[in-house]
């Protein structure tokens, strides 16, 4: 009997000798999580195309948000601030990702390129369309899905977001960037507050900033976005106030009706009251404070399947 419990000793000792020595390795409780990024990183390594230097300015790139493992869906969104394709509002960017984060979906944020830094279409849209191709190239590997890959954008960023949900290809099969050779085709969008027309509804500040000051008449019809709507456009959720002073209500209006001719699923919400960028709603940090668009739009995430 001794010598069976000196045995079991002996055993225990080399067992703990081993996992805890220096040299042993440990397998990690989650590995996938190194594989992710956890910093902002450009979207061409090598430049944009059409850059006008290598600045950040003159570099678009994604900052990555993950949700908690035990929340997470699977799903993703490229969300796009607003700022009249000037700057870029953070509290559109990083509070809507913590926001997305909170449903269990990844989120990332995309620094596009802007009109104050010297830059007209495509170069946005550019931007968008590789965000999206380079989330869904990655998916296998980020632990992600990569046909529940969505958009978010907000006023000039929410004209980003319907450019990329009316302008799509499949990807190029030949291209020699296997990022270029996927679909950059988003799987649903979120239209807050959005810039859809270059019409005569548009905000005048984004219109310049995007197509400069005396766009040809194909350009403003071609990113005027109610115009470009088909019955492959993906569903959309979308949300305005009658309130807002900035961008006229009729954006929104326009791109659901536009929705509705093509057949195409939507969730709309009209508020009567709310200024225009009011992002989530909770300035103060009170999530008790968030606007009732954030709840109506966690109800039809989990419609989608993105949420749970």
């Amino acid at each position: 009997m001794k010598t069976t419990l000196r045995f079991f000793a002996s055993a225990l000792w080399l067992m703990s000798a081993f996992l805890f020595s220096t040299n042993a390795q440990i397998p990690s409780a989650s590995p996938a999580a190194t594989e992710r990024p956890s910093a902002a990183f450009p979207l061409w390594p090598k430049g944009a195309p059409g850059a006008r230097g290598a600045g950040p300015d003159d570099t678009p790139t994604l900052t990555p948000f993950f949700p908690a493992p035990e929340k997470a869906t699977g799903a993703a969104m490229i969300v796009c601030p607003g700022g009249s394709y000037a700057m870029l509002a953070k509290h559109e960017g990083e509070g809507y990702a913590v926001w997305l984060n909170e449903q269990g979906i990844a989120a990332f944020v995309l620094q596009y390129r802007l009109g104050s830094h010297g830059y007209r279409h495509p170069a946005m849209m550019l931007d968008a369309q590789r965000a999206i191709r380079y989330v869904r190239a990655k998916a296998t590997e980020w632990h992600l899905d990569p046909k529940r890959i969505g958009i978010i954008g907000s006023s000039a960023g929410g004209h980003l977001a319907s450019t990329a949900l009316t302008h799509f290809d499949a990807g190029n099969a030949e291209a020699t960037d296997p990022i270029d050779r996927v679909s950059c085709r988003p799987d649903i969008g979120i239209l807050c507050y959005p810039v859809i027309t270059m019409g005569p509804n548009t905000h005048e500040g984004s219109r310049k900033n995007l197509l400069g000051d005396f766009p040809t008449p194909a350009l403003i019809e071609e990113l005027s976005n109610e115009k470009k709507v088909t019955k492959d456009t993906p569903t959309t959720f979308l949300f305005h106030t009658v309130a807002d002073n900035a961008v006229k209500v009729e954006n929104t209006l326009d791109f659901a009706a536009a929705l509705r001719r093509n057949g195409v699923r939507f969730a709309l919400h009209v508020y009567p009251n709310g200024g225009h960028g009011m992002g989530l709603g909770d300035r103060d940090g009170i999530i008790e404070h968030r606007h009732p668009w954030t709840r109506e739009c966690a109800l039809w995430l989990k419609e989608v399947h993105f949420a749970n």
